[in-house]
């Protein structure tokens, strides 16, 4: 019987079966590294904001705590956006006639609230409350960063769904004492933990990583 296909034609064939394969695998690849990358999750990138708010002067160069602007995040899942109320408490008297804050004198004389854009929100179908976490130790600083040198906003984690279990997981490390969870640059105590608390979280852990801990 005649052969159908010659040697080099069998050779092509072959060679081209692999090279499929491997731009299948190298495409997976591509596929689950950019799933994971920054840019994906827009790490690094401001959010246009109404008025050009700059953390770094007010936290930073000022000293201005958290819950001044972020009123609720002790109590409430949303830990709050200022309102013009609150930003007229300082700027009735500082500022007073700079055109950038004509948004905030506006929106304070209408009655309107600013419509600030979210940089760290979270899809519909995850559950987050602020409260919870901060009352139980974890920074400001762990998921924001250091937002006292932000001359603009920007997300300095992912926050996907593996970044939150990796601290889920194992919490330890990432708890401050109370009276620190609003302070920048503060160094992890770690190990400095008791052991009953460090306990307590090992335990907690089952619990944390629940799907209907955060998928409700």
């Amino acid at each position: 019987m005649a052969q159908l296909f010659t040697p080099a034609a069998t050779t092509l064939f072959r060679v081209a079966i692999v090279l499929t394969c491997l731009g299948i695998v190298a495409g997976g690849a591509m596929a689950y590294v950019w799933a994971r990358s920054g840019s994906t999750w827009n790490v690094g990138k401001p959010a246009a904001q109404p008025i050009p708010f700059r953390h770094d002067l007010h936290s930073g160069s000022l000293g201005i705590d958290c819950r001044y602007c972020h009123s609720t995040v002790e109590r409430a899942a949303d830990a709050g956006m200022p309102s013009a109320q609150t930003c007229m408490s300082c700027h009735s008297q500082v500022w007073v006639g700079a055109s950038v804050l004509e948004p905030v004198r506006s929106s304070f004389i209408l009655g309107q609230p600013i419509e600030w854009a979210s940089v760290h929100r979270l899809p519909d179908y995850a559950y987050f409350h602020h409260a919870v976490h901060v009352t139980e130790g974890v920074a400001c600083e762990t998921c924001h960063g250091r937002v006292d040198q932000m001359p603009k906003t920007v997300k300095t984690q992912t926050m996907s769904m593996g970044w939150c279990l990796d601290c889920h997981r194992n919490p330890v490390p990432h708890l401050r004492p109370r009276e620190a969870v609003f302070e920048m640059g503060y160094e992890p105590h770690g190990k400095g933990l008791p052991e009953d608390v460090r306990a307590f979280y090992q335990e907690a852990s089952r619990r944390l990583t629940s799907c209907n801990t955060c998928h409700r």
